[in-house]
């Protein structure tokens, strides 16, 4: 191809293909940008499906190394066929393109549920390593090593179904990466650092514990709100990564069994032969930690371990359950078709009636009292995890406030609720109800630092917003000596506006010691 024919290409991709058919694509909108590519979602009209299509940036698409490399790998990529990663349908060069056809997965990433919904509970956790793990696992077998596991490359769909996005890409383009010294290439390592593992940092040869080492990171990151390490540059974050042991995931959460914590340290190993050997070997410590600490477990649940294909442990709890489900399912084949859709039908009516029925019995007073309420009534759960998850999936207030009501509910549970609704009201301007949260939190005993921090960022950011800058100023001075607590990156970017907001009414020194802590906390993709 001409230089001129290059040029022509490079002003095609830069442009927005929205509203335009090439090739087989109608493209209907652009999803994202990035460094390496630009996303849209698009509908491949043979076939009548949307698939979400990668169009390779321009300046790597003229580099005939990186487009073969490409190709390969997306063709390796493409032998994953796996539930828990995103699909690549085709590979392919039109009109001057170099793209990637991959599975249209509707829903959020990580990194997105977690501003969200904030750190997960015990039980939603287990489910999203398990479904990475169960990913990343059947990578190893197939050779084929990630090199880039972060929240942003894991998405979750509605119905809580985790899909590793972005297989071969980001191999491709680091196939040459051998040094440190990639670390300063713009749009290759960007946000990157914060998951690389140290082999990754040092440019050594890498294998499937590369990507147990970012997986560790990435579950420690949803665990306490933040990566283990940040940084004002790339390379500080990195060589953290190499140098420096984490904080204790036990003292941020101490919530957690300590099992669990120590699955997750043994993933941050620096060497890579003290780390786990295998996905396969996560996948079952994680089983271990589902029987021993959720026994309100469903066969539904155990189903979806056997899915991983575990085999069975010495554990009789283990057998039992899995007895249990077996059990059932053929209980399940044996029923006449007629039969089976009766049994449904009742259930339905049955789960509809009862959750319509604990909706009247949990609902707040001032709800009862209100005889035109339009608050939709919300199915009340099997256990007050569902409840929970339940509700970080509907995400509207009525499901936050069946999570607090919810029958028997354990005090984090219900002070986890209680910080969505406030983050709610408060992303809604409803300054009112926010503040009654933000207070109830800010009110917890010190055992519950992270909520107590919470709340009073929270009061310090709504009653800045209310103009009542004296009473922020003084919520935000209580706040420094919890500070460390404060885990939620919305909520310090927010504290970080009130602060400014309120800088004239604040002494120099504690603008400066603000100025510093939140230079600390906002590294690189902080």
């Amino acid at each position: 191809m001409s230089d001129a024919g290059q040029s022509q290409d490079s002003a095609r991709v830069s442009t927005d293909l929205s509203g335009k058919r090439i090739g087989a694509f109608h493209f209907l909108r652009r999803l994202g940008r990035g460094a390496m590519a630009d996303v849209y979602l698009a509908e491949q009209t043979q076939l009548k499906r949307w698939v979400a299509v990668k169009i390779l940036k321009p300046e790597l698409a003229d580099d005939k190394t990186c487009l073969r490399r490409f190709e390969r790998e997306a063709q390796a990529a493409a032998s994953l066929v796996h539930a828990n990663i995103v699909q690549i349908h085709e590979v392919g060069h039109v009109e001057g393109l170099h793209f990637i056809v991959q599975e249209y997965v509707q829903g959020q990433n990580l990194r997105e549920w977690l501003g969200r919904n904030g750190p997960p509970l015990l039980q939603p956790a287990l489910s999203i390593m398990r479904q990475i793990a169960a990913a990343l696992s059947k990578a190893a077998e197939q050779g084929v090593v990630h090199r880039d596991i972060k929240p942003e490359n894991i998405m979750i769909t509605a119905a809580g179904e985790v899909k590793v996005a972005d297989f071969g890409l980001a191999r491709v383009l680091r196939e040459s990466d051998n040094s440190a010294s990639a670390l300063t290439q713009v749009g290759i390592t960007m946000g990157t650092p914060l998951y690389m593992s140290p082999e990754q940092v040092e440019g050594r040869a890498l294998d499937h514990r590369s990507d147990i080492y970012s997986f560790g990171v990435l579950c420690y990151h949803m665990f306490t709100g933040k990566p283990p390490f940040v940084g004002d540059t790339a390379l500080a974050v990195a060589v953290q990564h190499v140098k420096t042991q984490p904080q204790a995931l036990e003292t941020q959460r101490p919530d957690l069994p300590a099992a669990l914590c120590r699955i997750v340290h043994q993933m941050l190993a620096k060497d890579p032969e003290q780390r786990w050997r295998s996905c396969n070997e996560i996948l079952r410590e994680l089983y271990r930690i589902q029987l021993e600490y959720c026994p309100q477990a469903t066969p539904e649940d155990l189903a979806a371990w056997s899915a991983v294909g575990l085999e069975p442990l010495s554990d009789p709890r283990m057998q039992a359950q899995r007895q249990l489900a077996e059990a059932m399912r053929h209980s399940a084949g044996g029923r006449s078709r007629r039969a089976g859709w009766l049994v449904a039908l009742t259930l339905t009516a049955a789960t509809v009636l009862g959750g319509v029925a604990a909706w009247f019995t949990m609902r707040p007073a001032s709800l009862a009292a209100a005889q035109h309420s339009e608050k939709a009534p919300v199915p009340q759960q099997d256990t007050e995890i569902r409840q929970y998850f339940y509700a970080s999936r509907i995400g509207t207030e009525e499901a936050w406030e069946s999570v607090i009501a919810y029958p028997g509910a354990s005090e984090y549970v219900q002070l986890r609720a209680k910080q969505q609704l406030a983050r709610l009201y408060l992303r809604k301007d409803d300054f009112t109800q926010a503040l009654k949260y933000f207070d109830e939190l800010a009110a917890v005993k010190d055992d519950y630092a992270e909520f107590k921090a919470f709340g009073l960022a929270g009061k310090c950011v709504t009653l800045e917003r209310t103009k009542e800058n004296a009473a922020s100023v003084d919520a935000m001075n209580q706040l420094w000596n919890y500070r460390n607590s404060l885990r939620d990156n919305e909520m310090k970017a927010a504290v970080g506006n009130a602060r400014e907001r309120n800088a004239a009414l604040l002494g120099a020194g504690d603008h400066q010691q603000w100025d510093e802590w939140l230079k600390q906390e906002y590294g690189p993709g902080g």
